[in-house]
């Protein structure tokens, strides 16, 4: 073999041994291992591509109303405390936790020795019913007293 043609089968396969191994002689095929049959090509005609499915104009299901968000995601009235750290006077849990852990990360108040505990500032203080600190469990519910209840 020369290097030539090593090299260009080498960076087509990156060296796999089994890809550059050279075919197994056969009785009828020459001894050189560039003299070997062509392959012969695939029938196009053998394997037809199935054809997609058409769409139908008018879905067979009936439009569904969007659901509207119950639980911790529906929005409430807050307390006027509340309403003044986060600027809105009606949110949900949610987006108030949100808000608020990310009022703590902004500001760097997580202990660094427990991440667990939070030291609060003087906005913190004002809902966590003036605490200096606050385990991070406690915060769902030192919140539940400042949403109001609907029914």
């Amino acid at each position: 073999m020369s290097s030539g043609s090593v090299g260009v089968g080498a960076r087509v396969f990156k060296g796999c041994r089994a890809l550059l191994a050279p075919a197994a002689k056969s009785s009828s095929s020459a001894t050189t291992p560039t003299a070997s049959k062509p392959k012969p090509k695939p029938n196009p005609a053998a394997k037809p591509k199935p054809k997609p499915k058409p769409k139908p104009q008018f879905s067979s299901t009936p439009k569904r109303e969007p659901i509207r968000p119950t639980g911790i995601l529906k929005p409430a009235h807050v307390s006027p405390a509340l309403g003044a750290f986060l600027g809105v006077s009606e949110t949900s849990r949610a987006d108030a936790v949100k808000q608020i852990w990310a009022h703590i990360k902004f500001h760097n108040l997580q202990n660094p020795a427990d991440k667990r505990e939070i030291n609060c500032d003087e906005k913190l203080k004002a809902i966590f019913d003036g605490k200096d600190t606050v385990n991070f469990l406690e915060i769902g519910k030192l919140l539940s007293r400042h949403f109001r209840k609907t029914t």
